[in-house]
C-alpha cells in the first residue's frame, strides 16, 4: 500500500499531519511531504482518515498490485 500526495493540489493546512505525523509533514514551503510513501497495513485506518479529511483532495491511498 502506498500513500500518494499531489503537491500541486496541496493547500498546506496540515490536517494530514495532525492525523498521522509519522507519515505526513508540512514542509517549510507549506506543502505536504510524505516521509515514506510505502506504508504499513496497520496504518490503513489513519491513512484513510487523512485522505478523507484533506480539503484539497491531494492525497490518494493506492493498493499494491
Amino acid at each position: 500500500m502506498k500513500i500518494i500526495a499531489d503537491r500541486d493540489k496541496c493547500m498546506g493546512n496540515g490536517l494530514c499531519e495532525a492525523v498521522h505525523s509519522d507519515v505526513f509533514e508540512v514542509g517549510d514551503d507549506g506543502v505536504v511531504l510524505v516521509r515514506d510513501e510505502n506504508v504499513r497495513a496497520d496504518d490503513r485506518t489513519l491513512l484513510q482518515q487523512a485522505v478523507a479529511i484533506c480539503p484539497a483532495f491531494a492525497l490518494r491511498l493506492v493498493e499494491d498490485d
